[in-house]
């Protein structure tokens, strides 16, 4: 069979419409990815509190949230099933985040254990379930990090990032209310939630430049609460205190109600910006099927009333060649094919300058990771420290942190000196 532009074309057009139902598939699992973190935090919270009261406290709330947690393990492992053909974009990178996730999930079964019988610590309880967010994390941020349609891939961009500063803001919760639980006001406490209140900010900020407007504005709004207040109150309670100082136990579950406030905040935001990705999805999913039968029959038009000789590519949108000898039939098959075509132009343009928006924000991610990366190994530097590095030498160099992270990468001697204890000959 010979091969014909207009089969090209439409295939062309057969293939968006199937790439865009595959990225439905990848928003139904960034969606479900999200819940079990929702519900992994939950847990976290709780099974923290239980631990320090020596399983007094928060009983309860910690079974609840476990049995949640079970239930969306199950609708994640279903949809890991579908997402591993590389027909739906399935890489190497995704399929072993996928296989992580499943391993510290059976290991995490074994943890749970430990904790009903009060065999770990409250901070043992903290750091392995953020170990497994932070996984879960990362396949969020492999599902938005792809060149793929731009409406889409900006409100992934913004998912991931109310996910990640969600994930600050649970982080927060379990930190401060240890802190106030402790009585005992530490530095290194003080330390951690300066971090995470500045790590929430940062990605909260991201959020805002690429949700829609509708979602910006409500979160806006959330922001003048009272109960914004009322944990800022609390949150310079803890960083203005002196270490050492005494700390209001009592004030304990305050904290966590204020906190946990927030963070339902940030849930219903969640869920609301997973409908606006259903909905885009939906939409140009539509739009495609509709521009297929639109080119089928600008193409038939074409091939039913062909011009007289073939027109150079660049004549097609010269309007005083749009005038066919009368009775041929072309007047109105030329101009509509070029102008769809030149919609098709003007479109692809458009879509490439909003994709480079979103892959510069998730690109400049990965180089500030690595950046990180390199100073932990380097100097012997825990996350949030390295981070503080990075952020001093920007304000230091008056470069944007982006800038410093990529010096980083490449000669670090320039920007943080020779390790220390190295010898120069």
């Amino acid at each position: 069979m010979q091969l014909s532009a207009s089969h090209l074309v439409l295939r062309a057009k057969q293939l968006e419409i199937e790439l865009m139902r595959h990225l439905a598939g990848r928003v139904e699992l960034a969606d479900v990815t999200g819940q079990l973190i929702h519900a992994l935090q939950h847990e976290r919270g709780a099974s923290s509190l239980y631990l320090a009261s020596g399983g007094q406290r928060f009983a309860v709330e910690r079974r609840s949230a476990m049995e949640q947690a079970g239930a969306v393990e199950l609708s994640l492992q279903a949809l890991f099933g579908e997402q591993q053909d590389p027909a739906r974009g399935a890489s190497t990178r995704m399929l072993s985040l996928m296989a992580t996730a499943l391993l510290e999930l059976d290991a995490l079964t074994a943890f749970r254990a430990r904790i009903e019988r009060g065999q770990a610590s409250p901070d043992e309880a903290v750091a392995t379930f953020s170990r497994l967010i932070a996984g879960l994390m990362e396949l969020i941020f492999q599902l938005a990090d792809a060149p793929l349609q731009p409406d889409i891939s900006r409100l992934l961009v913004a998912f991931f990032h109310l996910v990640q500063g969600k994930e600050a803001a649970g982080q927060e919760r379990a930190v401060g209310a240890q802190l106030f639980a402790s009585g005992v006001c530490s530095e290194v406490g003080q330390q951690r939630i300066i971090d995470l209140i500045d790590g929430q900010e940062r990605s909260l900020q991201v959020f805002e430049a690429f949700a829609e407007p509708a979602l910006r504005q409500l979160w806006q709004q959330q922001q003048l609460a009272p109960q914004v207040a009322r944990l800022e109150r609390l949150r310079r309670t803890l960083c203005s205190a002196k270490s050492g100082a005494t700390l209001d136990s009592l004030v304990s579950d305050s904290w966590f109600e204020v906190t946990s406030e927030r963070i339902s905040e940030l849930w219903q935001l969640q869920m609301q910006l997973v409908q606006c990705l259903r909905q885009a999805c939906e939409q140009q999913i539509r739009s495609a099927e509709q521009d297929l039968l639109d080119s089928e029959g600008l193409l038939q038009l074409w091939l039913d009333n062909p011009p007289p000789q073939p027109p150079a590519v660049e004549r097609l949108f010269q309007s005083d060649d749009l005038n066919p000898p009368a009775g041929t039939g072309t007047a109105t098959a030329r101009p509509a094919l070029a102008d769809w075509l030149q919609a098709q132009s003007e479109r692809l343009a458009s879509m490439e300058v909003e994709l480079e928006a979103a892959r510069r924000v998730m690109q400049e991610r990965k180089v500030i990771e690595r950046a990180k990366g390199a100073l932990m190994s380097r100097l012997g530097l825990s996350e949030e420290a390295a981070y503080r590095a990075l952020q001093k030498a920007s304000m230091d160099h008056n470069r944007r942190l982006i800038d410093v992270a990529q010096a980083t990468l490449s000669l670090p001697e320039l920007v943080f000196g020779a390790k220390p204890g190295s010898h120069q000959n």
